[in-house]
């Protein structure tokens, strides 16, 4: 859907909440300025949406009409509503339709909230699947210190200012987090302001002794933990390597990768010989090189040329079971 779709749909529930009535053909019409089989599909649209309730005039013409809770009301506890549709979304079996009527949900309560509460609110949700650790998970992982995850949560909330020892650094570290990033390993990102304004990303796994005071701090408005984390393939961010990242995978392999999202921004296309060409923009090529050694001789880098170097001749033709 594009963003003037999407636009006008959200105005259309509006209308479709606000008039006792409901909303018609005609209004709609009238409203965007489109013809009866636009109007159609807009009621269409509405009703993959939100629950459309369909009512009749005296005229017996069709209207619709939605709650307006669905458009102007956030559910009494908006967290812990956040909390619960992550936790469905990450440890159900959710098909298709069922997953995207989810974040549909969890999409609508964030939109509707203070874009900074909205923030810390997605920071705290993920959070509470680290604290409480209903999620599930296979294979090697690190282990992390229950204490300095609560500190963590309490700590997003606010925003407060935490204090922690990290590594083997007994000396306390005073740091303004800003929210937390899941991979392989988990990470805190966080400023510490005696070392400057840049943020750091500080392993779950190796903070302990965490404790949350009161002070806050001001958020930098303009950062977005998800735009953060597109600019790096794994936890390192490398101004100098961000670049386009080219990739084609054999013919062979093409099904399996498509499979796959190397990156949220990635565009995909299919070649005339049958492969599959990856492009995405982000950097960490040190990370891409272990990621691509998996995939065998099926995968070619063809760009940027640094990280082409760095793999050609590490293409391995005896790993025969893809990723």
């Amino acid at each position: 859907m594009s963003f003037q779709k999407a636009t006008q749909l959200l105005r259309l529930a509006r209308m479709a909440a606000a008039r006792r009535q409901g909303v018609s053909y005609d209004q709609i019409m009238e409203e965007f300025g489109v013809v009866k089989r636009t109007a159609l599909r807009m009621v269409e649209a509405l009703q993959d949406v939100f629950e459309v309730e369909r009512l009749e005039d005296e005229e017996r013409r069709a209207r619709f009409r939605i709650p307006a809770a669905a458009v102007f009301d956030l559910p009494q506890k908006p967290d812990t509503t956040l909390e619960a549709l992550n936790l469905a979304l990450r440890s159900m079996d959710v098909d298709d339709a069922h997953a995207a009527a989810l974040r549909d949900l969890r999409d609508g309560i964030l939109a509707r909230m203070d874009r900074g509460k909205a923030r810390l609110a997605q920071a705290e949700a993920e959070t509470f699947l680290q604290v409480y650790g209903h999620v599930a998970t296979f294979g090697p992982r690190t282990r992390k210190d229950p204490e300095a995850l609560e500190a963590i949560s309490k700590a997003l909330r606010g925003p407060f200012v935490m204090s922690m020892c990290y590594g083997r650094d007994d000396a306390p570290r005073v740091v303004q987090p800003y929210g937390i990033l899941q991979g392989v390993r988990g990470y805190l990102v966080a400023r510490q302001p005696e070392k400057g304004p840049e943020l750091r990303k500080y392993r779950l796994d190796l903070i302990r002794e965490a404790s949350c005071g009161n002070e806050t701090f001001v958020l930098d408005e303009d950062f977005e933990i998800e735009a953060y984390a597109a600019e790096s393939f794994g936890v390192w961010h490398d101004p100098e390597q961000l670049a386009e990242v080219v990739w084609r995978f054999l013919p062979e392999a093409a099904a399996r990768a498509e499979e796959f999202v190397f990156h949220p921004h990635q565009v995909v296309e299919y070649a005339e010989d049958g492969s599959l060409i990856v492009r995405f923009t982000t950097s960490g090529w040190n990370e891409m090189t272990w990621y691509l050694y998996q995939w065998g001789d099926k995968v070619e880098v063809l760009a940027p040329p640094e990280l082409a170097a760095m793999v050609e001749g590490y293409q391995r033709s005896d790993i025969k079971a893809l990723p």
